[in-house]
């Protein structure tokens, strides 16, 4: 009899320790994510991008200056960094004998903003859930104030805080 119950004892003392393993996997886990600057901005860069948004209607850029700068948004909360400006440049269509000319009621935007990103050895810039990448052609800018869709990013700039 006395054989049986050691036998229960180790296997519940094997049980505990997988659990407590399992339990312990997970923390760190979990805890790794969130990772490891421990406050201060040595492991941070600045993200300086631009969006171009074209087609858009004329009288949108007056109103997009009026409000920049302008924090950076996603899923309805601050994302950290802000859109820094707004520059406007023509926009052109094919007319119907398949010439290009300027459209009077349509403007090209394109917009400057900066973020900061953790630094690694891979460099993924993200803003909420987008990657800041050169070519992504369904970019969502977002602030407060201001959301095109379908932005293209043209251009990225990554360098060391201060």
């Amino acid at each position: 009899m006395e054989q049986k119950k050691r036998k229960v004892n180790v296997i519940d003392v094997i049980a505990v320790v997988i659990i407590v393993l399992a339990v312990a996997f997970v923390a760190y886990k979990l805890l790794g994510r969130g990772g490891g600057t421990g406050g201060d901005n040595a492991g941070m860069v600045t993200v300086t991008y631009q969006v171009k948004c074209e087609g858009v209607p004329a009288e949108l850029y007056e109103s997009c200056q009026a409000h920049l700068p302008s924090p950076l948004m996603a899923s309805g909360a601050l994302v950290g960094g802000q859109i820094e400006s707004v520059k406007k440049e023509a926009y052109y269509v094919l007319d119907s004998t398949g010439v290009w000319v300027e459209d009077p009621e349509h403007v090209t935007l394109i917009f400057t903003a900066t973020t900061e990103t953790a630094a690694g050895e891979v460099m993924t810039t993200k803003v909420g859930d987008q990657e800041v990448r050169i070519g992504k052609t369904d970019y969502i800018l977002k602030s407060e104030y201001i959301e095109f869709s379908n932005g293209v990013i043209t251009s990225v700039e990554w360098s060391e805080s201060d």
